[in-house]
């Protein structure tokens, strides 16, 4: 993304505030407009009811930031961003705040909201330092399934706004299955996040993937099925652009593993296999006062709690086949939890197109200001035309796409295409399938080479539309690494 796009639309929000300073809503919401295209990307967290959210968050940060107890604050719609000491802000009656106390209750972080309640509660503004958030604003939001309407009404209000735009850049939904009502909040997300011209930065995840194989060993492998059925499933909606399964707790627990725990793993790992198997038949078995485990019951409950036993197997087992110390532990753990395909995904498709999303999120709110206002047709067309002229915006788009419909290639053309348009990252090594120290005429040779391919098959005359569409744009990414390369 150019500095030129993102400068051409300061230009146009700060036309707008020119023409309608005298009306002080439209003055605050363009400001609005602005500010968004400064600050860090906004992704959203949404899904059902006790989907694993509040866990997924804290793994993604590093941190044991958000409580992921049933208590008044999970119910409120909350944004976690970065800052230089711990801070809980509760907004409430339009315009009121008020400090929260954040505290530690039986190990268990959660914010204390006095005398507020869960109803009464706007919003939480969460500021915290970790690097994470120096980068993305992520945005925790109540359950969509909640058996109460005024709690899964906020999400809706939040990512589905009915006379603006949604207050997300990005949306990662967490699925335990996938039923008619994850389908029309998807339908709606892609409506709002994506507006008029389709959805865009839309991530689904398998969220508590462990449990899908009942905590077995073999457990992520079911998991990845389920995601592969999920993706299938949407490909007749394309609204995700992805379907990762992710076990949470386990992501979490490596992520702040400690040296006691690494400790209770390795003395597991001494009991005899049938033994251990017969003392993890249930958790309730496991932490028993009364068991022979050489570990005692107070740390075996916390372990359980931190990683259940999905993660107390895979660790175990881990050890047993040789690893040694925690660092290599927990960097093994977060592999086989889906963290680290979650986070790749996630730059990919958001943090490396972070410009894009927020100018496109920018751009939509434009029009939704302007649709109903006088005088605003010009206004209301560039910021149109703008939005049809960002290739980025294709490209995502595409992506999604191939993943509901195969273009008609030869054998490794879906992979070249779904490189050169940035699905492994955007940089010109990556799309162009070249080693990061490639030079400058090694990468202008291979961008040519690419351009010429597409071109020729975007022209081939026995292709369908939609095959000779996608290479058609691919040759214009592809022309796009010659420019930049040129620059």
């Amino acid at each position: 993304m150019s500095a030129t796009a993102l400068n051409r639309a300061r230009d146009l929000i700060s036309a707008a505030r020119s023409t309608y300073a005298g009306d002080a809503e439209a003055s605050w919401m363009l400001d609005e407009c602005l500010y968004r295209l400064d600050e860090p990307l906004r992704v959203a967290l949404a899904g059902s009811l006790k989907a694993g959210k509040s866990t997924l968050l804290n793994s993604l940060v590093g941190q044991d930031i958000a409580p992921t107890d049933a208590t008044e604050c999970t119910k409120v719609v909350t944004w976690y961003r970065n800052g230089v000491t711990p801070a809980v802000t509760a907004w409430y009656d339009g315009d009121r705040a008020a400090n929260v106390p954040v505290q530690r209750r039986d190990g268990r972080l959660t914010f204390d909201l006095g005398s507020l309640t869960a109803a009464q509660v706007d919003r939480l503004d969460v500021e915290w330092p970790a690097s994470t958030l120096a980068q993305t604003t992520i945005i925790d939001t109540p359950g969509t399934s909640s058996l109460s309407r005024d709690v899964s009404a906020r999400t809706l209000a939040m990512l589905t706004p009915e006379n603006s735009s949604s207050g997300a850049d990005a949306v990662v939904y967490l699925l335990r299955t996938l039923n008619a009502s994850d389908v029309s909040f998807l339908g709606q997300i892609g409506a709002h996040v994506g507006g008029d011209s389709g959805p865009l930065g839309v991530i689904g995840v398998v969220s508590r993937a462990d449990e899908v194989g009942s905590g077995r060993m073999d457990a992520m492998m079911s998991a990845k099925e389920v995601a592969a059925r999920f993706a299938s499933e949407l490909e007749a909606t394309g609204l995700c652009q992805a379907v990762v399964p992710v076990a949470g707790l386990l992501a979490l627990g490596a992520e702040t593993l400690r040296q006691s725990e690494f400790a209770a793993f390795e003395m597991l790992a001494t009991v005899p296999t049938e033994d251990l198997q017969l003392a993890m038949l249930s958790a309730d078995r496991f932490v028993r006062p009364e068991s022979t485990l050489p570990v005692d019951a107070a740390l075996r409950a916390s372990i359980v709690d931190r990683f259940g036993l999905f993660g107390i197997r895979m660790a175990v087992t881990l050890i047993r086949l040789g690893v040694r110390d925690s660092p290599t532990l927990a960097a093994d753990l977060i592999e086989r939890s889906g963290l680290s395909e979650l986070r790749s995904v996630i730059d990919v498709q958001f943090g490396q197109r972070a410009d894009q999303l927020k100018l496109h999120s920018a751009l939509v709110a434009l029009q939704r200001i302007l649709e109903f206002r006088p005088e605003s047709h010009a206004l209301r067309t560039e910021a149109g035309r703008m939005l049809a002229d960002v290739h980025g915006f294709a490209e995502l788009r595409l992506l999604g796409r191939l993943r509901s419909t195969t273009p008609k290639l030869p054998e490794g053309g879906l992979l070249d295409l779904q490189r050169i348009i940035g699905g492994f990252g955007i940089s010109a090594t990556e799309r162009l399938n070249l080693p990061p120290d490639a030079g400058l005429a090694q990468q202008r040779e291979a961008a040519l080479a690419a351009v010429r391919k597409w071109r020729g098959l975007s022209e081939h005359p026995l292709l369908d539309q939609f095959t000779s569409g996608s290479c058609a744009l691919a040759a214009r990414s592809a022309e796009g690494i010659l420019a930049s390369l040129a620059a």
